[in-house]
């Protein structure tokens, strides 16, 4: 008998989800571009490799919200939301913490999360992924073909040997491929989830995954070039790489024994302790643009409480976005995410409530690595975050490239600023304003 599909809430969208398997570690399965957890039942080869993984785990695969059985959006799920939903099936099952295995695009989803819930997270398990799109599309030639398939033959299973040469002349096969597609997404979404994916680059933030990790490529993957992988497994600390003979992208597609093996020596035997001490974040400072001359002009008495004011307004937003205050600093505040667009969604709101008091500020927003340090945060990317704030002009909420590439497909617009030299960080950095 097919696992049962239950839902997960995470937020207003239901998160359909199975979990099966009897095995000694939890593994969390981030899915591929499209998914549909019912039919993988229906296909012999992926019945055969998902109760080959449960075999040694209590596996949960799930399909990303926009695909499968998961609710439709308007929107283009962001990388957050996204997060969100993975930490919402897992919190549904009892999941304190798991092992998470990424497929081809969903590797970035898996990387992500692994980066920034290491207390989540105990292991990372990338198979066929990448770091940039470029892997999977070197051209934008190449991927105009892709969209010109999608809109004229979705839903035939024609793209099969794209993703799987070695089954490309069954029929039989190709037809459950076709139904795989058309279960997956409707031909609109598809282009739009790969318009979304086009902008992936998640290579800055792979140095701050410290989970023990395995990175699985197949030499001649026809989909992502072995050279993906490569540099996930070279960027994540310590990394294990096992590359195997073979074309096909497909997980299931051929004899996939080998590289199970692996995943299940890696996952049950010994590993270390992630360190929690160190994590991903999105750190934002806020600056009230001229205080030092409104706290002059206003008196101690009136300035003390416009300042109150202005606190508890942004107070309100950090509480409304999941934003962690770290502290307040006299005329601004110091605070962290667990996800970049939740935070620029929250600088912009920050902006927005304050003014209404006649207060301006500009606020600067960087991701990257940091250390936590009883109730504070310490890194370079608090240096880099607090520089990008000091440059703004009243009203400018200034991001990093990093932080841009992280929101991908999230509909948020910015304007180059142009690469800018911050004080006491190496090099130049590449700036932007959110509109």
């Amino acid at each position: 008998m097919n696992p049962t599909t239950r839902y997960a809430k995470s937020g207003d969208i239901h998160i359909a989800y199975q979990v099966f398997g009897d095995g000694p570690v939890d593994l969390v399965l981030a899915p591929g571009f499209v998914s549909h957890i019912e039919n993988y039942w229906d296909d012999p080869r992926c019945a055969r490799w998902l109760t080959r993984l449960a075999s040694f785990s209590r596996l949960v695969i799930f399909d990303k919200r926009g695909t499968g059985l998961s609710d439709r959006v308007p929107d283009l799920p962001t990388m957050d939301e996204r997060m969100d939903d993975m930490r919402a099936v897992m919190d549904a099952v009892g999941l304190e913490q798991a092992a998470v295995m990424g497929i081809s695009e969903g590797g970035s989803l898996a990387s992500v999360f692994a980066a920034h819930h290491q207390a989540r997270c105990n292991a990372l398990v990338l198979y066929g992924a990448f770091a940039t799109f470029k892997s999977w599309f070197a051209t934008p030639e190449a991927l105009e073909e892709l969209f010109e398939y999608i809109g004229t033959q979705w839903g035939t299973g024609a793209s099969l040997p794209m993703f799987a040469p070695s089954l490309g002349d069954d029929p039989a096969y190709q037809q459950w491929w076709g139904k795989f597609e058309r279960l997956g997404a409707n031909p609109g979404a598809a282009i739009a989830l790969m318009r979304m994916n086009n902008e992936i680059d998640i290579t800055d933030i792979l140095p701050a995954i410290h989970v023990p990790t395995l990175v699985i490529h197949k030499t001649d993957d026809v989909t992502i070039d072995i050279e993906g992988g490569r540099t996930l497994a070279t960027r994540i600390p310590n990394a294990r790489m096992f590359e195997m003979p073979g074309q096909d992208h497909l997980p299931w597609a051929d004899d996939c024994e080998p590289y199970l093996r692996e995943i299940e020596e890696f996952l049950t035997g010994e590993t270390s302790a992630p360190i929690t001490d160190r994590v991903l974040a999105t750190v934002l400072f806020t600056d009230i643009v001229d205080s030092t001359a409104r706290a002059g002009a206003l008196g101690d008495r009136a300035w003390r409480d416009l300042l109150a004011t202005h606190d508890n307004a942004v107070r309100k937003q950090l509480s409304r976005f999941r934003g962690n205050e770290v502290k307040s600093l006299g005329d601004g505040f110091l605070a962290t995410f667990d996800g970049p667009a939740r935070a620029i969604q929250c600088a912009r709101s920050i902006k927005d409530s304050v003014a209404q008091v006649g207060v301006d500020v500009r606020i600067g927003l960087h991701t990257g690595e940091v250390e936590l340090a009883d109730d504070d945060v310490r890194g370079i990317a608090v240096h880099i975050a607090s520089r990008v704030a000091s440059i703004g002009d009243a009203g400018d909420i200034l991001v990093t490239r990093t932080v841009k590439d992280l929101v991908a497909g999230s509909g948020l617009a910015f304007d180059d600023r142009g690469d800018r030299v911050l004080k006491g960080v190496p090099d130049a950095w590449q700036l932007y304003s959110v509109h």
